[in-house]
């Protein structure tokens, strides 16, 4: 009889929910020695979204709170420390907080987000109103946070080190303050234009908390960017950073090739491996390699049910990609053949500043703002380390496939809407492939290629690059709502790379896509064109009733493009 195997923990956050629900476990537990052995009394942890950050903090939140149930870590590395288990295991009141969702479309109601979720945390200590170490004044406000009276803007701001400083009484021992997702609000509060109210709310809320509060033992942050100290976390003394370039905890952020590999072979599934690294692999975290979690385990997934699965993009779906679209509506030229040389698989060396801060994505020095663009990108996770950096640079790379593809689909993506918010050239554009008129396809096409980011003529295969100029082109003709565009559709006895039908004219298009490499255009269009008649391409819209059917070979290099043409 076969095993049941244990489910898979897709969004999975709280750490007592693996022993409760039987969920899969890859065991980070070897964190809390490491933290234990280098913490200082402020510790911030910033790693891209969906590396598991907020599971690391309940994992802590489960093994130092008071009342905790030991038994959820039987079995685990930290067990084995059974000195460090004695001493800090259960032994202190623990805040925990994740400020993910602390937002809203003004400061208010973001304001109110705050209030809402300091009082729901203080709702779980209600057992302090029976306190006999407490004052009637200490009962009265614990009521108070309890209750989410909050108009006074002091008293939210100094909420979080009075709860502290009530559990510390009750308890008779100092707190540990556990905050997930602390660059949250503010990352919000720029997109929502009330940035400077909250950068002064976050930093009064966690420089009173932090910073000489007698009733603290250490504080824990975690969050995607490292917001500078001015900003927020002015005049805090041991104060500990550990970003992605730091070795210190490494590996306790993603999963390693010894991980993943034992995953697989749990699920039966190991011959996979290869796909898995090529697709998620590739993040260099100090001194560690790492694949992206979310991506492994919600592809283990699929792969349980079918072995044969295909790999698919999860990190990407998690959440907006902004960031890519603000990139690419302020790149310089110089910028644009960066990004090409990314895209082709190639590093660029650039300087990163480790501190950042969200109004000098608006500073008028054109250098700054793209070095502020180009660190974000890095801490983020759309780019990594190719190896150690020195003296400050680094060199750049996108981590894997499923990376590389975000930066692919988005160029396309800006490339449209630049094309086609210049409406009168778009507007050409399409009438003229719809009416056979191929010069000035031809002087289009080439005008859109000068002012996009192509791909460069490197080493990467000639399939990716005949990909990459067939998905420009198909996105051209996609934005034009009344027509039907079919990509690698099945027509006589292959596939073509575009069918298009304008169903009001019962007009055809057929599109061949070649990579002139090195700039053989002759021999690309004889290809293009050859394939075009060998596979009866145009049997499809012929069996559609097309009238009028056009024959398209493009031959494409570099930002050159060349296009042979005949009417059927």
């Amino acid at each position: 009889m076969n095993e049941r195997k244990k489910a898979l923990p897709i969004g999975v956050e709280f750490f007592e929910d693996f022993k409760a629900k039987n969920y899969y476990y890859v065991d980070k537990t070897a964190f809390i020695t490491e933290f234990l052995e280098t913490k200082g009394i402020v510790n911030l942890f910033t790693r891209p979204r969906r590396f598991g950050k907020s599971l690391n903090m309940d994992m802590f939140k489960s093994f130092f709170e008071v009342g905790t149930d030991a038994s959820l870590f039987e079995g685990l590395d930290i067990s084995k420390e059974t000195e460090l288990c004695e001493q800090h295991m259960g032994k202190y009141p623990v805040i925990s907080l994740s400020l993910k969702d602390v937002e809203g479309g003004d400061f208010e109601t973001a304001y109110d987000c705050l209030g809402m979720l300091i009082s729901a945390e203080a709702s779980r200590f209600d057992f302090l109103e029976e306190s006999d170490r407490l004052s009637k004044v200490d009962k009265k406000n614990l009521q108070q946070l309890i209750f989410g009276d909050f108009e006074k803007p002091a008293f939210l701001h100094g909420s979080l080190k009075l709860l502290s400083r009530l559990l510390s009484a009750h308890y008779g021992r100092r707190v540990v303050i556990l905050i997930d997702e602390y660059d949250v609000p503010l990352d919000k509060a720029y997109q929502d234009g009330y940035y400077a109210q909250m950068v002064k709310l976050i930093r009064s809320f966690l420089s009173q908390a932090l910073k000489t509060n007698k009733s603290l033992d250490f504080a824990v942050l975690t969050g995607c960017l490292r917001i500078a100290r001015e900003s927020i976390f002015t005049g805090l003394n041991n104060f500990k950073v550990r970003s992605i370039s730091d070795v210190q905890c490494a590996e306790y952020f993603g999963f390693t090739d010894q991980e993943v590999r034992e995953m697989l072979r749990y699920y039966e599934v190991e011959e996979r491996f290869p796909d898995m690294k090529d697709w998620y692999d590739g993040y260099h975290f100090g001194d560690v390699d790492v694949y992206c979690p979310w991506d492994v385990i919600n592809q283990c997934d699929l792969l349980r049910v079918s072995k044969d699965a295909p790999m698919r993009s999860h990190w990407e779906n998690s959440s907006s990609n902004a960031i890519i679209r603000d990139i690419l509506e302020d790149a310089t030229e110089a910028t644009k053949g960066e990004i090409e040389t990314l895209i082709s698989g190639e590093a660029v060396e650039k300087e990163i500043i480790p501190e950042l801060t969200y109004t000098d994505f608006g500073n008028k020095n054109i250098n700054i703002r793209q070095t502020y663009l180009w660190s974000v990108l890095y801490s983020t996770g759309y780019l990594t380390d190719a190896g150690k950096p020195e003296g400050g640079r680094h060199k750049l790379v996108i981590p894997n496939k499923e990376i590389h593809r975000i930066y692919e689909n988005k160029i396309r993506t800006w490339f449209e809407d630049q094309v086609t918010g210049d409406t009168g050239r778009w507007e050409r554009f399409c009438k003229a492939v719809k009416t056979g008129d191929a010069e000035t396809v031809q002087e289009l096409f080439n005008a859109f290629l000068s002012e996009s980011i192509s791909i460069r003529d490197t080493a990467v295969r000639k399939e990716k690059k005949e990909n990459f100029f067939h998905g420009l082109f198909l996105g051209l003709l996609r934005a034009e709502g009344s027509w039907i565009v079919k990509s690698n559709a099945e027509s006589g006895t292959g596939y073509s790379d575009i069918l298009l039908i304008a169903p009001r004219e019962k007009t055809g298009c057929v599109i061949e896509v070649k990579y002139a490499e090195n700039g053989a255009f002759d021999a690309a269009l004889k290809e293009a064109t050859e394939q075009i008649e060998t596979h009866e391409y145009t049997a499809f819209l012929r069996q559609e009733g097309m009238e009028t059917i056009h024959k398209y070979g493009l031959a494409c290099y570099r930002k050159t493009c060349r296009v042979a043409y005949e009417k059927e």
